[in-house]
């Protein structure tokens, strides 16, 4: 094994930390809208996941090659660098999982990262070709084409089973949510669960353990898929709560959709080396599903909130690295008092989570379920009326009461 200093030691165990709140912070981007149309239980949902994304890290390294090669210039970067990228990383996820926003994690990296290492060593030490074309552009284009493709997915499953059986369509449409929720998962793996094997490498080349240009070692491989499988275990769900109830109210023909064209999305960006956000992906096919049935709703408060935590990221957390790198400049005494604060701010994050718990028992909560449709819903629901039997959401049918019979004197005694 490679040799460690103490410094390369604790960046490994800060990467591996992020892995896993990468994990509990990204479950629902898999099983959020399995469990919110009852495909699968709460806590079996997230146990397969947990599962597919521990495979799913084997499948590949070409992201992680994106991060550890290609993203920031690999001479002159110190440990203490990825350390300070990995503190902006954690803590924007953390906020964000408090307030149950499903932001990326894998801009949260990025952004660390990249105002790590200009604060380190200048703008000049990031490649913006790569920032560009692996990150910002596949951050754009992403949700919009998963969306639009779920969206005409969700329209053509309507149309197939218009003249099926209700039931029995709902529960064949369950089973492939269950199996395209596993694609997901599996998707998430060869996608998150390499970030973080790219960062490790990082480290290990910025302490001369390896050489530069060196792939993960199977010993990453195996530690990140593992950190990622247990947080994605734990279950993330003030997140799944907001994608599955708040975005959304979904059926299970739209459910379907929107994680196959979800796990299309991100298999294909896995294979290209894009580092792809999964949460943007899953979110767009979300909402694409919800406008692609008739009279469905998309809940636009929460969307604009996301879509408001997706453009901080990157500044967000490349600022929290910058100041971070910048104190543990100062030497030894800096670097532990990066990493006492990192602590002290998880644990009052913990702590503030307390106040309001949600777990498995109330995931599928209340949450956006008294929020008004929206002038865009509004519209879409005036112009395409819901399915016979079907009301749109936020509309009422008021059916008069039938009048009652009149009653006939003669029979009056």
């Amino acid at each position: 094994m490679e040799s460690f200093s103490l410094i390369l030691a604790i960046v490994v165990i800060t990467a591996l930390a992020f892995d896993f709140t990468n994990g509990f912070h990204d479950t629902a981007n898999a099983m959020a809208t399995t469990i919110s149309t009852g495909a699968l239980k709460p806590k079996i949902a997230v146990a397969m996941s947990a599962a597919l994304n521990l495979v799913g890290a084997f499948l590949s390294v070409e992201v992680a090659n994106t991060i550890s090669k290609g993203l920031v210039d690999e001479n002159g970067i110190r440990p203490e660098v990825i350390f300070a990228a990995l503190v902006g990383a954690i803590l924007w996820n953390l906020v964000t999982w408090l307030v149950g926003l499903p932001s990326s994690s894998s801009h949260a990296l990025m952004g660390g990262l990249i105002g790590a290492t200009v604060a380190s060593a200048g703008f000049g030490a990031v490649h913006g070709d790569v920032l560009v074309t692996k990150v910002l552009l596949p951050a754009v284009a992403a949700p919009v084409v998963a969306g639009l493709a779920a969206l005409l997915s969700t329209r053509l499953s309507y149309t197939l089973s218009k003249n099926a059986e209700d039931e029995a369509t709902r529960k064949g449409y369950r089973a492939g949510q269950i199996a395209s929720a596993g694609l997901v998962s599996l998707a998430h793996g060869t996608n998150d669960a390499q970030k973080t094997m790219g960062i490790i490498t990082l480290a290990l080349v910025a302490g001369g353990s390896i050489a530069p240009g060196s792939n993960p070692p199977t010993w990453v491989i195996l530690s990140a898929g593992l950190a990622i499988a247990l947080g994605t275990y734990i279950g993330g769900w003030r997140i799944i709560r907001t994608m599955g109830t708040g975005l959304t109210d979904l059926q299970p023909q739209q459910g379907f959709a929107a994680q196959t064209s979800a796990a299309t999305a991100i298999l294909a960006s896995s294979h290209l080396g894009f580092s792809l956000s999964t949460t943007h992906v899953v979110s767009g096919s979300v909402m694409g599903a919800g406008l692609g049935r008739k009279g469905g709703t998309v809940r636009w408060s929460t969307a604009t909130r996301m879509v408001v935590a997706w453009v901080l990221t990157l500044p967000a957390a490349a600022l929290v690295g910058a100041l971070a790198e910048s104190v543990t400049d100062l030497g030894d005494w800096g670097t532990a008092a990066v990493a006492v604060f990192l602590v002290a701010a998880s644990a009052t994050i913990w702590k503030l989570s307390r106040r309001e718990i949600v777990d498995s028992r109330n995931v599928l909560g209340t949450e956006g379920a008294g929020e008004p449709a929206g002038v865009v819903t509004t519209a879409i629901a005036a112009v395409t009326p819901p399915p016979a039997g079907q009301v749109a959401d936020g509309l009422t049918a008021t059916i008069p009461a039938p009048a009652a019979p009149a009653t006939d004197p003669a029979a009056t005694v």
